[in-house]
């Protein structure tokens, strides 16, 4: 995956997110104590941003920071081979998981 793409997936996926949470660009940018300029930027997918700032954005959204770049909207759409993928790995996790838990009981 480029560069290009990853920036993109950030900016697709923190819009919807926000737009989610009712939050305008200002709002976020305030309660995540960064610019409004950066909330647009990173949206845009014209810029990246220190560890910092986006520690400071998923926590002002509540969020794990992997929802930031987990392919959702338009990215799933676009490429169906690789949402089956992603798909049946999560669907594996997620079994592996059920399973370590249901040995507890035995």
């Amino acid at each position: 995956m480029k560069i290009s793409e990853i920036q993109n997936r950030l900016g697709e996926n923190l819009k919807q997110i926000r737009k989610s949470k009712k939050l305008t660009q200002f709002e976020l940018a305030e309660k995540a104590n960064v610019s409004e300029d950066t909330i647009k930027s990173l949206e845009q997918g014209r810029t990246w941003c220190s560890d910092k700032t986006l520690s400071q954005i998923t926590e002002a959204l509540e969020i794990d920071v992997v929802k930031l770049f987990m392919p959702i909207g338009e990215s799933f759409k676009k490429n169906k081979e690789n949402t089956a993928k992603l798909k049946s790995a999560i669907a594996a996790d997620v079994r592996n998981y059920v399973n370590e838990i249901l040995k507890e009981f035995d």
